[in-house]
């Protein structure tokens, strides 16, 4: 590899944002979860945690969707939802869902300063009340569109 070439690679992954990470809960569609990694490998995400408590792990993601993204990212899949906030807690001080809630507060609100996770419920359901309780608030998105085919 040319010098060149190594010092742009250093260059990317020293922009990582190694403070922020996507939690996607039973999202069925591997495409949907692809076009996630996709987004957050291009704002320099570089943790994505996969949490499967109500449907089998994915054994693939949809590469024509992911761009082969998944390559620069680190993903942890998790079966158990307890483990899963435990590893977060580890490495995020804030743990947010995603909801319709009188008491979710504004995006604009977020110190993105701190480390956060950001929890994402599935296709037709949404964060489930179980992640919602062991989250530490609840982010209203306006319309927030993750998944596109």
């Amino acid at each position: 590899m040319t010098p060149e070439r190594t010092e742009r690679l250093t260059s990317v992954l020293n922009k990582r944002q190694g403070d922020i990470t996507i939690v996607l809960e039973n999202v069925f569609d591997p495409h949907n979860i692809s076009a996630v990694m996709r987004t957050a490998d291009a704002v320099g995400i570089q943790d994505i945690y996969i949490l499967n408590t109500k449907i089998p792990q994915h054994k693939k993601w949809g590469a024509r969707s992911s761009s082969s993204a998944v390559k620069w990212l680190t993903v942890h899949q998790f079966e158990n939802a307890a483990e899963c906030f435990a590893a977060l807690r580890k490495s995020y001080s804030t743990i947010l869902t995603t909801h319709l809630s009188s008491d979710a507060v504004s995006l604009h609100s977020i110190d993105f300063t701190q480390p956060i996770a950001l929890v994402f419920g599935n296709e037709k359901s949404g964060v489930s009340e179980e992640i919602r309780a062991m989250a530490m608030g609840i982010l209203l998105f306006h319309r927030l569109v993750l998944f596109s085919h």
